[in-house]
């Protein structure tokens, strides 16, 4: 987050006529507009949990979902610590900016809510925030998504996320380098193993798994899980067509189309 060596800027969700992002840490609000997606337009903001590399351009996005302040439009969906704070950390949006947006969701353990033709559930995270949750997203025309955000390994972790096409799996260290409350690669291999989903993506590193190089360490859960598995590039786009496509940033990178 600091250095920007990897942008923190989340993930646009697009499709079924609904945009959502999810976690708009720094740089959100700058790397959104640099690539033609302007939070203007969203119709829904989901912040995982209290830490500044996943809330950190939420107010502002609230302010540009609700059309510069003018119109009570839009939903947020957060944990408690985020809204009202806890006993460790928050809040982290205001009461001036929750009252902005048209509805507001505390997202607590195993709750759900729909945006448009989007159904969105909290599934069970352990990490320094307690109210941490992960997502599941299912969606009518694409199938089902699911996001861990920051998470240590507990038993079962991998069974919260059967059935998905796409799962997206915040890695922080590559392999043998583990850290409390978060997922190192040797954990992702449990999770990927378990949950068995047509797709997996690793993002979130630290700087670590940048010196291993992620790549490498998505080659090497591909090879043992089976399940093809790419390491997240900034501007990376994700289509769940079939076959699902992953493509960019640019030319560099060709397309690789993913049977799922």
């Amino acid at each position: 987050m600091i250095t920007q060596r990897r942008r923190t800027a989340g993930i646009r969700l697009v499709g079924d006529g609904v945009q959502i992002h999810i976690d708009p840490g720094p740089g959100a609000l700058i790397f959104s507009n640099w690539a033609g997606m302007s939070p203007w337009n969203l119709d829904g903001i989901i912040v995982t949990h209290c830490h500044p590399d996943h809330y950190g351009d939420s107010e502002v996005f609230i302010e540009a979902m609700s059309h510069g302040t003018k119109e009570r439009r839009g939903l947020l969906a957060a944990p408690r610590s985020v809204l009202y704070g806890s006993e460790t950390c928050g809040p982290s949006v205001s009461a001036y900016h929750q009252k902005l947006v048209g509805s507001v969701k505390p997202l607590r353990l195993d709750d759900s809510f729909h945006v448009k033709g989007l159904r969105v559930s909290a599934v069970e995270a352990r990490h320094s925030d307690p109210d941490t949750v992960g997502l599941r997203i299912e969606s009518p025309n694409s199938g089902s998504i699911g996001y861990t955000s920051d998470t240590g390994y507990f038993p079962g972790l991998g069974e919260l996320y059967r059935g998905l096409r796409l799962l997206i799996l915040c890695t922080m260290r590559p392999r043998n380098q583990p850290l409390e409350l978060h997922l190192s690669t040797d954990e992702a291999l449990e999770v990927i193993k378990a949950a068995k989903p047509g797709c997996a993506v690793l993002t979130h590193f630290g700087m670590m798994m940048l010196k291993a190089n992620p790549e490498a360490e998505a080659e090497y859960l591909e090879a043992e899980t089976g399940v093809p598995t790419i390491a997240a590039r900034d501007g990376m786009e994700v289509n769940l067509s079939k076959p699902i496509l992953v493509s960019g940033p640019g030319k560099k990178y060709p397309k690789r189309a993913i049977e799922a």
